[in-house]
């Protein structure tokens, strides 16, 4: 049987107060964190929304005692790092509700969410998330795969936390001792049918013309005075049957049906043409995926959508991540030079998450760093992680490079990053993803105050 939330180490760490202390390894609450974050969802009415559910998952991995045997404790400690960075990323990125990551010892985490989903909508979730961890993860030595297994839970009303995670841990038990199980759901509820990945794919491909992907805009300040300075666009599928499912979700399901092209195409004309009626000179920021940059017709098209939708390209910024660097750094630097040289300025996203490669800062025409979230997550408490925030600004600053704070969500983390040195935020704090139509009040409103202020 494979690894259960009931083991010794795991029951002395749900039991025992003294080991309730933040995990130093990943940077993440342990599970005393989920009791408190779950009772104040359900103690506040307004965390817990009309139709919002708990739901929570717990992903386990095997074989890191070979790991470390085979690359060395400390490829092992990097890989926990890595994946918990990518399921705080997943997660900011695909729910729509408040959510929380606990390490749960060993190999394992704990995702709960508070969302208004269906089960099939969360299995959906939970399978794209751990395509994501499955992804290879660069060592020195080489490159380690991991396999995860995931256990689902939708939890019953009053439900106590104890509960929930046993009824996880059993269910984790009987994904390993499954051959070819990847997810199971507690008490042996049956998986439910939902869509079939072929189904799903079909269904993408007359999405666009049925106008069921939506752009989100995600807000992003000036953190010097507050000023709104442009928005990253989101994309989001409304799919009339699973609800909502995020982008990530939405990008793997396209690369399984060789559908990225014309997806990303159509979201960066839906974002520019939205864009371009933005007053003053609000920036946007559109995401650039990996598979987008394998297409050698990439930059050609991108310039063609520019002309077509008139919006100013000294007002693009392409957000570009380590995962699309990996391949070809030497293709991609030449194609974000053809860009750069018609005045698109170029982000390097999610900077901290992984295993940055120090060579992408010189060999890439970059001009912002964007932080991902963990590297803001505890600036407000721990000593260490105000060095490390204080050590990238002032590598940025040395590169003649701007640094973006993502994922800010309280005034504290705000005020550490502005003094910092940080120029730009984006964050619940300020305002959450909107659409086109609340963004567009939103930038009328801000363009008022700045008017005034100007007076």
């Amino acid at each position: 049987m494979g690894v259960k939330l009931n083991d010794a180490g795991m029951k002395d760490r749900v039991r025992n107060p003294a080991k309730r202390i933040e995990d130093r390894l990943s940077g993440i609450p342990g599970l005393d964190a989920v009791h408190d974050r779950i009772a104040a969802w359900r103690e506040d009415p307004a965390l817990m929304p009309h139709m919002a559910h708990v739901h929570a998952m717990l992903l386990s991995l095997r074989r890191l005692d070979a790991i470390n045997m085979a690359y060395g404790e400390a490829a092992g400690d990097g890989a926990l790092e890595e994946v918990a960075a990518r399921i705080g990323h997943f997660a900011e990125q695909e729910l729509d509700g408040p959510w929380l990551l606990a390490r749960a010892g060993g190999g394992s985490f704990l995702l709960v969410a508070n969302e208004a989903c269906s089960r099939e909508r969360w299995q959906l979730v939970a399978d794209q998330l751990a395509d994501m961890i499955a992804r290879p993860i660069p060592v020195s030595t080489g490159m380690l795969r991991l396999s995860p297994r995931v256990a689902l839970i939708r939890a019953l009303t009053g439900e106590s936390v104890e509960s929930m995670l046993d009824r996880l841990g059993h269910a984790l038990g009987e994904a390993y001792e499954q051959a070819g199980t990847r997810l199971a759901w507690a008490d042996g509820e049956v998986t439910p049918p939902g869509r079939s990945a072929q189904q799903l794919e079909a269904d993408l491909l007359v999405a666009i013309d049925r106008d069921e992907i939506e752009v989100l805009f995600q807000p992003q300040f000036n953190l010097a005075d507050d000023r709104l300075t442009g928005a990253e666009a989101l994309a989001r599928w409304n799919h009339p049957e699973l609800g909502r499912i995020g982008a990530g979700a939405l990008f793997a399901i396209a690369e399984r049906a060789d559908h990225i092209g014309p997806l990303s195409r159509h979201i960066a004309r839906k974002a520019m043409f939205a864009a371009r009626a933005w007053p003053g000179q609000l920036r946007l920021s559109i995401n650039v995926t990996p598979a987008d940059l394998a297409f050698a017709s990439y930059t050609r098209q991108m310039f063609e959508l520019i002309r077509e939708t008139g919006f100013p390209l000294r007002q693009l910024t392409l957000e570009i991540t380590e995962q699309a660097l990996i391949a070809d750094i030497e293709m991609v630097a030449q194609t974000m030079a053809e860009f750069s040289a018609q005045g698109i300025r170029i982000a390097l996203d999610d900077f901290g998450a992984g295993f940055c490669n120090f060579r992408y800062l010189k060999v890439l025409p970059i001009h912002y760093l964007k932080l991902d979230r963990s590297m803001i997550d505890g600036v407000t408490t721990d000593r260490r992680d105000v060095a490390v925030l204080r050590a990238i600004v002032a590598m940025a600053k040395a590169l003649d490079l701007e640094v973006i704070a993502e994922g800010i969500e309280e005034e504290g983390q705000r005020e550490v990053a502005a003094r910092e040195g940080c120029a730009y935020f984006q964050g619940f704090l300020r305002a959450q993803p909107m659409s086109a139509a609340m963004f567009a009040k939103l930038a009328r409103a801000e363009g008022k105050k700045d008017k005034s202020r100007g007076a």
